[in-house]
């Protein structure tokens, strides 16, 4: 049965999310193809009428996790984003969570099409105001951007070490902890100089 241009798109696009959660609970090498469109409802053959390869969809799951973090961290304040994110709920769901924490180390052993995903919303992130409050703010200079990636890589770095201990270690929560008052402290400090 042939399907229609606008299904085959909806199925493209199920099959995306469907392995950007995979990805980020079991990292790219962790799912195969077959087990992916299975969970997308899909058969294993169908996989080549909407990509060339895994690492094509590799590529295409990270630009929709990314954009999908970022918008959903667009219009919120940044000390609770922050909050929320050095948290072990967080933590504790990969899958529904940060690509950068979930992947950041599994893309650097990836083609330069899922490096290049990856530094595109990286990119978007550090451009975009850090929350509603500064909608309306400039373009980020030189030393606002460097704080950013500071910022940016120690979250990313506090959860990605956290996940890296036993679930119900005390250094697992120790690490969120101390990042998250560090993270939090400077954020502070800033929005009040």
């Amino acid at each position: 049965m042939k399907v229609s241009k606008a299904q085959a798109q909806a199925n493209r696009a199920h099959i995306v999310e469907t392995a950007a959660t995979l990805f980020k609970q079991r990292g790219y090498d962790g799912v195969g193809v077959a087990e992916l469109m299975a969970a997308a409802g899909f058969t294993h053959g169908g996989f080549y009428k909407h990509f060339g390869c895994k690492s094509d969809l590799m590529a295409e799951a990270a630009t929709c996790g990314l954009t999908a973090s970022n918008h959903a961290s667009r219009d919120r304040d940044p000390l609770d984003l922050l909050g929320d994110y050095l948290s072990r709920a967080h933590r504790d769901n990969p899958g529904g969570g940060c690509t950068m924490a979930a992947l950041c180390a599994d893309a650097a052993r990836q083609p330069d099409s899922v490096k290049a995903a990856f530094a595109a919303g990286i990119e978007h992130r550090l451009s975009a105001p850090a929350g509603a409050a500064q909608a309306s703010a400039k373009p980020a200079n030189r030393q606002t951007r460097a704080q950013r990636i500071a910022l940016m890589a120690q979250a990313i770095g506090a959860l990605v070490m956290s996940r890296s201990c036993p679930d119900d270690s005390a250094l697992a929560d120790e690490i969120l902890e101390a990042c998250r008052v560090e993270v939090l402290r400077r954020v502070t400090d800033k929005k009040r100089g």
